[in-house]
């Protein structure tokens, strides 16, 4: 379950991002004050399950893996999103950029791969008997 609930929480975070961000645009004729403190008010929800999902996530998790994930996420949510709410049929090629983008969390380091191993550092052994300056 250690791997699951980051996504979870990033699944459930993406969700609330998505309605803040995109939201709005179905209310054009509302104030421009008015969407964004109903924006900011739901993006506090996003922020909830945020900040655990990358808490959790980073003891699993490469911090470039989480990133990466949190991407992917993000564009199948975006597209859902489109697809039901304005009606955004997707396409070959939206397909294609979710997986390629699907690839990237594939192949990205996972945590431990690519920890920087200390630098060898040759101790000099100082001479016993160092030659004389004039």
């Amino acid at each position: 379950m250690q791997y699951v609930w980051p996504i979870l929480l990033l699944i459930g975070s993406n969700l609330f991002m998505t309605v803040a961000w995109y939201g709005h645009l179905k209310f054009t004729t509302w104030p421009l004050w008015l969407v964004i403190l109903g924006s900011w008010g739901i993006a506090l929800f996003e922020y909830v399950l945020q900040v655990p999902a990358n808490r959790l996530g980073s003891q699993v998790f490469s911090l470039t893996q989480l990133k990466v994930m949190q991407e992917a996420i993000t564009l199948i949510v975006f597209v859902g999103f489109a697809w039901v709410v304005f009606g955004e049929i997707p396409n070959w090629r939206t397909g294609l950029a979710v997986l390629l983008v699907l690839a990237a969390v594939a192949i990205v380091p996972r945590k431990g791969e690519n920890a920087e191993q200390e630098p060898k550092v040759e101790q000099v052994q100082p001479q016993e008997n160092p030659p004389a300056t004039n």
